[in-house]
């Protein structure tokens, strides 16, 4: 979602580094960058203990996560990245089922994807943070959303990734991953978690979907 769907990332990682300081913990841009896919409770746990010494439970991490969710929907909603709509329009045609899986628990995020995206997907094709107990980088999210897609298989699955704890989740998962760097971090920390292939935009993944389905034998109509 963030990240591959939405131009979004920005206001993410201004809304955790403003909230996370709130509560004692430093805590960066790139961190944001390089901690996101992860459930943000399973976040917040890890930087209170490393940093604060304290062990939180789930209910006093969600908490946490509801300020920086406040802080985030102050800031409006983000736009949609160019070639998303294409892409989808071109996986639907194929006859592929289109999936979203997301470390977020934010229920007003959740909603927009039905109302922006409700062409191609339904409700009971999201899996979000709240259909898992371990997030990225463990591929629980995407083996859920495997299932929910009506596959069974890993194999089955193309993940589409901007995150390296969510190329990793997808790889580990057994899927074919696309890694789309629309973030600062440097390429190679996608490729390293095993992306098969790396776009710098949504847009040209989009461009390229006809060739790369007739390179990898992929069409299914």
């Amino acid at each position: 979602m963030d990240g591959v769907l939405y131009d979004s990332m920005r206001n993410h990682a201004k809304a955790w580094v403003r909230s996370m300081a709130e509560f004692g913990i430093e805590f960066t841009v790139e961190d944001a960058y390089a901690t996101e896919g992860a459930r943000g409770v399973d976040t917040i746990r890890m930087y209170a203990k490393k940093q604060l010494g304290k062990e939180l439970t789930e209910a006093e991490a969600q908490r946490m996560y509801d300020v920086k969710a406040r802080y985030f929907h102050e800031m409006g909603e983000a736009p949609i990245f160019d070639g998303v709509e294409d892409l989808m329009r071109k996986i639907k045609a194929d006859g592929l089922k289109i999936g979203i899986v997301t470390g977020s628990a934010q229920l007003p995020l959740i909603r927009r994807l039905t109302s922006d995206f409700g062409e191609f997907i339904t409700e009971d094709q999201i899996t979000t943070a709240f259909d898992v107990k371990r997030g990225k980088p463990h591929p629980d999210p995407y083996l859920t959303g495997l299932r929910k897609a009506g596959c069974f298989q890993p194999h089955e699955g193309i993940v589409v990734e901007n995150a390296p704890l969510g190329v990793h989740a997808g790889a580990s998962a057994g899927c074919f991953t696309v890694a789309i760097n629309s973030g600062p971090l440097p390429d190679n920390t996608l490729v390293s978690e095993g992306a098969h292939l790396l776009y710098p935009t949504i847009r040209a993944f989009a461009d390229d979907w006809e060739a790369l389905m007739r390179h990898y034998g992929m069409k299914t109509s």
